[in-house]
């Protein structure tokens, strides 16, 4: 179970903030756009033919972050929240699909991507649905998340340790972690 109840803390940030970085509870649109890169910065330049999944997918941003870009791929949104799948069916036109991650069957797909769903998990729930997205990817899982030692009620925080230590239970190849972009945050790619 999450720590916190992960349907009144997006749809209170919804009514407040509405369809925005911040109505997903991220700080600001520059801060969101940042994780975004960083993940777009990880996976290959040439995406077309491809297949990504984006598990907690929220508004479907990332998607249209990437087209401005210039970076086109088949996109499958994933999320457990009604309210996501309706604002994401809209704003991409693209498949949605509600399902919880650590619960469900998803998709294959070429990559997963994952940019915060995480943050509010417990360690248990956060290895699960790396594992699950990892297994679900043909070539990797590209994801963020909060870094460092903190202690939070509602957060959750994982060292570069603890990272290493779930790519090593899960067999992954190659990883790849970015932690110079924002405070306490790091971006991590499992590769096959």
């Amino acid at each position: 179970m999450p720590r916190v109840d992960n349907k009144k803390f997006y749809t209170s940030a919804i009514d407040i903030h509405g369809i925005t970085p911040k109505g997903v509870n991220w700080n600001s649109k520059d801060s969101q756009n940042i994780r975004f890169k960083m993940i777009l910065q990880m996976l290959p330049q040439n995406l077309e033919n491809l297949s990504i999944a984006d598990a907690g997918c929220g508004f479907g941003d990332f998607y249209t972050y990437a087209l401005k870009k210039k970076r086109e791929f088949t996109y499958i949104g994933i999320d457990s929240l009604v309210d996501m799948y309706s604002i994401a069916s809209e704003n991409t036109g693209c498949e949605i699909l509600i399902a919880d991650i650590c619960t469900d069957e998803i998709p294959q797909a070429t990559y997963y991507i994952c940019s915060g769903a995480m943050n509010t998990l417990q360690r248990f729930e956060t290895h699960l649905f790396i594992r699950k997205c990892f297994e679900a990817s043909q070539k990797g899982f590209v994801f963020n998340i909060l870094h460092g030692t903190k202690k939070s009620p509602t957060y959750n925080y994982f060292t570069t340790k603890d990272i290493q230590e779930i790519a090593e239970d899960l067999g992954v190849k190659k990883v790849v972690l970015k932690d110079d972009y924002l405070d306490a945050d790091i971006t991590v790619g499992f590769f096959k």
